[in-house]
């Protein structure tokens, strides 16, 4: 058989072989809760890259060279916003040369536009308060009850952005939304049946108020003086002097913050430090309910001792 025959057989197979779907929009996520929330709207018509670790301090991610390609390539970026981002996404953006995604473009998705922020300053913001964020406090995404605004709204946005697949980002989002609505309540109604003097904790760092605002715990007092400012050996006799007048024997933190303090407070008191994850595994194939559950299950034991 001559070469020619061989290669017009082979490439009329190529064309009658059925090719696996391919993902209609490329969406890049700063944060792995954020990535986690795409990928179930989006299921199989979007592709899904989170930039952040849940390892890592989401307000002081290095901006790598390598992050700037996914972002050159994307047709959807979502940020978590209220400045949580400011320090490293803007020269990304800038770097990866897509008009799509530069903030106010069709391609740019900003979930705190779609939340009720807690913590909003009334006053004048200045470095000497910490790192307090102007528009309120960007931890949102630890409330599954914030999650299911940020859903909806991604839904939509998703569908602006690719009419063709409009009903199946609507029917995922309002799937996903009876779960997360199902998890509010069920989480909600355990932690309300623990007693008064069991719903009181400290603190490392202001980044947990969403969380306890949902299950109604009383965060009585940071390790941080003020948010991100390292704690001092005065203000840290404060913190023990709180503990032991109020009967306080748990510290909360997440697993990216300095644990050594935390730890002595813990033992003076005979307490207890809950360490608990930045976000979800995205990147290890856990999904958002799994992390929440988590992460609420992980405060749960410690507080029903």
């Amino acid at each position: 058989m001559a070469m020619s025959t061989r290669c017009l057989l082979a490439f009329c197979a190529l064309l009658l072989t059925p090719t696996a779907a391919h993902a209609e929009l490329n969406v890049v996520a700063t944060l792995p809760d954020l990535a986690a929330l795409a990928e179930v709207v989006g299921g199989d018509d979007v592709e899904v890259t989170a930039l952040a670790s849940p390892n890592r301090d989401p307000h002081y991610i290095d901006p790598r060279p390598n992050l700037i390609l996914p972002l050159n390539r994307a047709d959807l970026l979502i940020v978590n916003g209220l400045e949580l981002e400011i320090g490293w996404l803007p020269p990304l953006q800038v770097a990866a040369r897509n008009g799509r995604i530069q903030t106010g473009g069709p391609g740019y998705f900003d979930a705190s536009t779609v939340v009720q922020p807690m913590e909003v300053p009334t006053g004048k913001v200045d470095r000497a308060m910490g790192d307090i964020h102007p528009g309120g406090n960007p931890h949102f995404l630890y409330d599954a009850r914030q999650a299911r605004r940020v859903v909806g709204a991604l839904a939509k946005h998703m569908a602006r952005l690719d009419p063709q697949n409009a009903a199946d980002y609507a029917r995922r989002a309002a799937a996903f939304d009876a779960k997360l609505a199902e998890t509010t309540r069920r989480h909600a109604e355990r932690f309300a049946a623990l007693p008064d003097e069991k719903r009181r904790v400290v603190t490392y760092h202001a980044s947990l108020v969403y969380l306890f605002d949902w299950l109604d715990i009383e965060e009585m007092q940071t390790i941080e003086p003020r948010p991100g400012i390292p704690p001092t050996p005065g203000h840290t006799a404060q913190v023990l002097s709180t503990m032991k007048a109020h009967d306080i024997r748990l510290v909360v933190q997440e697993s990216y913050f300095p644990r050594k303090t935390s730890e002595t407070l813990a033992r003076l008191v005979d307490g207890t430090v809950v360490v608990l994850p930045g976000g979800t595994r995205f990147d290890e194939g856990e999904g958002y309910l799994a992390h929440i559950d988590d992460l609420v299950g992980r405060l749960y034991a410690a507080l029903s001792k």
